[in-house]
């Protein structure tokens, strides 16, 4: 008996009836849902040419549009790598043998996956100059606040991943005499990516959306230009920001594409089937050489 019959039962034909009737149920719903939602944009006007019109100019996205592109795709990118990076160290902080290691490590994860992210932009904006005497630029406040709230969330998820791989892989390492950090670098943590990437990918994207926050210290990003500079210029708001949510999918949705097929690689990679032994030399093996 394979282990999808354990594991699942396979719907009846009562089961696949009531489930076709609930999806257009449900789909009906929807379509009335955002129908209703077109209605009330249309009754306020939202549909009209002239607010839609800017968007067909090339003006508009050189100035505007892909400007702030640019600074979101920028900021997301570089607190994408510090952050697991940070997430990395302080997973293996979390699970050092030596306590005053692991007991900071632990105090620094949970302040900054306390704080609240956009607490910690202004913080770090407005409180660093006090103590550097120094202007904090936006971006880096920006990424230095995505860069700790996310990189202790991830440091978690790597943290969990990392326990859920068997002890025997770890034990058997350190029976030929493998080093502790070889065990984690080279055993551990490369398990603990895989079985914990849709956790990382989910925070990825949170990531790229936080970085909307920027806006509220003058940060030029995606938000700040093709919505609120724009909006202010033309009086289209709602049509600015249908845009610029539509880009956010749009971004979204290719970082989940892409981690898709990187974890499709490498479950490849990791079961990669052994060539077959040709068939007279599998029947020598099997009753020995005469």
């Amino acid at each position: 008996m394979s282990s999808d019959a354990v594991l699942y039962d396979h719907p009846g034909p009562r089961a696949r009836r009531r489930n076709a009737i609930l999806t257009v149920v449900f789909g009906v719903l929807l379509l009335a849902l955002l129908y209703w939602i077109y209605r009330q944009f249309d009754e306020a006007g939202q549909w009209t040419a002239a607010l839609w019109k800017p968007f067909l100019e090339s003006e508009t996205w050189t100035a505007y549009i892909l400007p702030g592109l640019w600074g979101t795709a920028k900021a997301a990118a570089l607190a994408m790598v510090l952050s697991l990076v940070f997430g990395v160290l302080f997973a293996v902080g979390r699970l050092s043998d030596h306590w005053w290691v692991r007991v900071p490590s632990g105090i620094v994860v949970e302040f900054f996956r306390a704080v609240p992210l956009l607490l910690l932009i202004f913080f770090i904006f407005y409180g660093i100059p006090f103590i550097t005497e120094q202007p904090m630029p936006p971006f880096w406040a920006v990424v230095a606040g995505l860069t700790l709230y996310n990189g202790s969330v991830l440091a978690e998820a790597f943290r969990a991943g990392i326990r859920s791989v068997p002890t025997g892989q770890s034990e058997a390492a350190y029976a030929i005499g493998m080093r502790k950090n070889q065990v984690m670098r080279e055993i551990l943590i490369p398990q603990a990516a895989r079985a914990m990437l849709p956790v990382i990918v989910s925070q990825l994207v949170v990531l790229v959306k936080d970085t909307a926050l920027g806006y509220i210290i003058g940060y030029t990003e995606l938000l700040q230009l093709g919505v609120n500079t724009l909006s202010a210029n033309f009086g289209n708001v709602v049509a600015a920001a249908i845009v610029a949510a539509i880009i956010y999918i749009v971004l979204n949705s290719g970082l989940t594409a892409v981690a898709g097929w990187l974890e499709r690689r490498t479950r490849r990679q990791g079961k990669a089937p052994r060539k077959a032994a040709p068939p007279a030399e599998a029947a020598v093996a099997a009753v020995g050489e005469p």
